[in-house]
């Protein structure tokens, strides 16, 4: 069974910076992209970042500049480093996997974190 575990979230001032990390546990052969999603108080879940097997990488406007996303292909992991913090990052960050592969040449499939609260004062 494929889990996706996140940590690093929690309560910064503004400005400040955060590091949250997600790593795939199981008996995956390949992921194709991992990638940060975003569900702020009242609005629906937003693609943050995301990043694929080969390092190619696609950001939301408003974390362009500000946050960096890399990963770990031999670890199965994920990170996005969060700099200069807004109160408009708040949400709970949930990690993704998509075209997850438990053999090589067998199906895909996506995975979900539990998530992972972040909140930004003012």
């Amino acid at each position: 069974q494929v889990q996706l575990v996140e940590s690093g979230g929690g309560l910064v001032q503004a400005g400040g910076s955060l590091r949250l990390s997600c790593a795939a546990s199981g008996s995956i052969a390949s992921i194709n992209a991992m990638g940060w999603y975003r569900q702020a108080p009242g609005k629906q879940r937003e693609l943050v970042a995301r990043i694929t097997s080969s390092g190619s990488t696609n950001y939301a406007d408003s974390a362009k500049g500000r946050f960096t996303i890399s990963r770990d292909n031999a670890k199965n992991a994920v990170y996005l480093q969060m700099n200069s913090l807004k109160p408009e990052d708040t949400g709970v960050y949930y990690c993704n996997a998509d075209g997850v592969r438990v053999w090589r040449w067998g199906p895909s499939d996506d995975y979900w974190g539990q998530g992972t609260q972040v909140t930004v004062s003012s």
